[in-house]
């Protein structure tokens, strides 16, 4: 008798779970705050958000204005382009406050990427080994032989607890809310694809797995303080920005309609119905 009454326990605690969790996603108007980098702002993409900073570049079909469309959120939407980690906190500049301003102990989900612009690493990154890429044309490896593991250290060693304190953050401030912070879109394909995307063949499994790297960074950090990680990068596998437009979620360095090396607005809905899927909603 012992024994069922811990099985009918546990199963009353998984139902009680899952009946929460369908009346979180059925609520009306759930107040919902997107933070975050140009992947959360959807730079370059067009039209532009109403009232918002133009520094920001933040589109009105970036992920989470999709999302909210899709599914009736109230987004207050504070992402911009070029944010830090530390931007969570402290202002990017005049007339962008803090992120965390828009955060409310009441806010009930918050979406966001971050993390790829801390130390620069991204644009260094991608932005020397391309024109390394174009000094050697395309052959052998010379960003990596230029930086090493300078990347992988810098994501490793401080990117990574800046995005675990940058969710602590919005959990101190909304700890009732639903954090769910999105990977980055797969960006190269294992082969390459030079001239398009200009990078030395030896340099495209070193940046391919430098990304890997800051996704798996995100992840952790999700893990460590209780938010929802969203992968990303099965799904966009085979969409990356060596391919056509029309497949491509990720634009090469000459763009069609977003920032280079950024998500197009394909990109952006499959990232909101990644998140739609993941959040139950």
């Amino acid at each position: 008798m012992g024994r069922r009454r811990v099985v009918i326990a546990a199963v009353a605690a998984v139902v009680l779970v899952l009946v929460g969790t369908a009346a979180w996603a059925n609520q009306q108007q759930l107040r919902h705050v997107n933070l975050g980098d140009s992947y959360s702002s959807g730079a370059g993409i067009q039209p532009v958000a109403a009232g918002t900073a133009p520094a920001c570049s933040q589109s009105q079909l970036n992920w989470a204005h999709d999302l909210a469309d899709d599914r009736g959120t109230r987004l207050t939407d504070v992402s911009c382009s070029g944010a830090q980690t530390r931007h969570v906190r402290t202002s990017q500049g005049a007339g962008v406050a803090p992120q965390l301003d828009a955060v409310q102990p009441d806010t009930q989900l918050v979406t966001l990427t971050i993390g790829g612009n801390d130390n620069d690493v991204f644009v260094t990154a991608f932005g020397q080994c391309s024109q390394l890429g174009l000094q050697s044309q395309g052959r052998g490896n010379p960003g990596e032989q230029r930086f090493g593991s300078r990347f992988v250290d810098q994501v490793e060693g401080s990117t990574y607890p800046n995005v675990v304190q940058a969710l602590r953050d919005v959990r101190a401030k909304a700890p009732e809310a639903r954090v769910a912070i999105s990977g980055y879109l797969q960006i190269l394909s294992p082969q390459g694809c030079f001239p398009v995307m200009p990078i030395a063949a030896g340099d495209v499994p070193y940046l391919n797995d430098l990304q890997a790297t800051l996704n798996d960074a995100v992840r952790r950090a999700a893990a460590e303080t209780g938010a929802i990680y969203l992968d990303v990068t099965p799904l966009s596998t085979g969409h990356d920005a060596c391919q056509l437009p029309g497949t491509r979620w990720v634009e090469p360095l000459v763009p069609v309609n977003a920032a280079p090396v950024h998500p197009n607005a394909i990109g952006e809905r499959k990232m909101a119905e990644n998140a739609i899927a993941v959040l139950g909603l």
